[in-house]
């Protein structure tokens, strides 16, 4: 298995930075029991932009999340923050690390 990084870029639609990290609760808690889950991290650009960074086992374990993910946590508050013609998601194996 290889390291994999995920990455989803954002807006937020009416809500502040600090109120979509607290609505993130319950996505943390559910990424946590995920196989393969090792981290994640929330950051915003000065232009607004948040970037959404996990790291997985395998690129396999991250789009498998992002799937169950849109089933099991469909109705999460967390969406409606998001400006979602914004969304851009991707996930691809690391090739190098130090």
């Amino acid at each position: 298995m290889t390291e994999a990084i995920e990455i989803t870029t954002f807006k937020l639609s009416n809500c502040t930075c600090e109120d979509f990290i607290d609505a993130n609760v319950e996505v943390d808690d559910w990424l946590k029991r995920q196989p393969g889950f090792r981290s994640r991290r929330l950051a915003q650009w000065g232009d607004g932009t948040m970037v959404d960074m996990l790291i997985w086992d395998s690129a396999s374990h991250g789009r498998v999340a992002m799937a169950r993910m849109m089933n099991e946590l469909g109705e999460s508050p967390v969406h409606r923050m998001i400006d979602q013609p914004t969304v851009s998601w991707s996930v691809a194996p690391v090739r190098h690390r130090v």
